[in-house]
């Protein structure tokens, strides 16, 4: 638990929520705020600041639960599709510094999330090959620094 962290709050019982469901490693909730009826957060019970402080159990539990909640709120709520969403940061407008997953039910032409301020680039396949190997490369020394199992190595046909 973090001092002031309003979802530790929640996740101890100490400030109200609207609880949805939880299990030993999460528990989602109704938003405050609802631009659409069943706006739904899911975070984790231990206090990250963002999906990069996850372990490999509890990132899982947190997948499992978007998952439910997800096809819970799109049968629930009206809908003509779902945004889930986690952002990171301020330049991302995260505003409450515990991990939070949003789902979100979506109606065509709400503008409730532009993504693009305007068209974005489509750059050369010869780039997007350069930014996976880089990515690629990034996994390998973080997988190699935490013993880590994973191999990001490219599939047939792709850089």
């Amino acid at each position: 638990m973090s001092d002031g962290c309003t979802f530790c709050e929640i996740v101890s019982g100490a400030a109200p929520a609207s609880i949805v469901c939880q299990d030993e490693l999460t528990i989602a909730f109704i938003d405050l705020r609802q631009f659409h009826p069943g706006h739904t957060l899911v975070v984790p019970r231990q206090h990250f600041h963002d999906v990069r402080d996850l372990d490999p159990a509890t990132g899982a539990a947190l997948m499992t639960t978007v998952s439910q909640v997800t096809r819970a709120v799109a049968a629930t709520f009206p809908n003509q599709g779902i945004s889930v969403w986690h952002s990171i940061g301020e330049a991302a407008f995260q505003e409450v510094p515990h991990l939070h997953v949003h789902v979100h039910p979506r109606i065509m032409g709400d503008d409730a999330m532009r993504i693009y301020p305007r068209a974005p680039a489509t750059p050369d396949r010869s780039v997007l090959d350069e930014h996976a190997a880089a990515l690629r490369s990034c996994l390998q020394q973080q997988g190699s620094q935490s013993n880590n199992s994973f191999n990001p190595m490219p599939l047939r046909g792709t850089g």
